[in-house]
């Protein structure tokens, strides 16, 4: 597991996770058209997101529900993850 300090609760923004990481998502965090958007793409509670690529600071492409999406970093730190498992 990856201990990189948390934000709230043990979770930590998606953006801050490396390459080969998975983790559970607990939380959005921004208003409603970033958040119901982010659900839209699949980024529910409870969803394992694996990192598939980062590079930062730029985007970041990830496996959520069987989906290939590329994140801004922006938008991957509205996403808190928890439950992180080492790549």
């Amino acid at each position: 597991v990856i201990s990189m300090g948390s934000v709230s609760g043990g979770s930590l923004p998606l953006a801050f996770l490396p390459e080969g990481a998975v983790g559970t998502v607990r939380e959005i965090m921004g208003g409603r058209g970033a958040t119901r958007h982010l659900e839209d793409m699949g980024f529910s509670p409870l969803a394992r997101v694996l990192v598939l690529k980062s590079c930062p600071p730029g985007a970041m492409l990830v496996l959520v529900k069987d989906s290939r999406i590329a994140l801004g970093r922006g938008m991957a730190m509205k996403i808190l993850v928890g439950s992180i498992e080492d790549p």
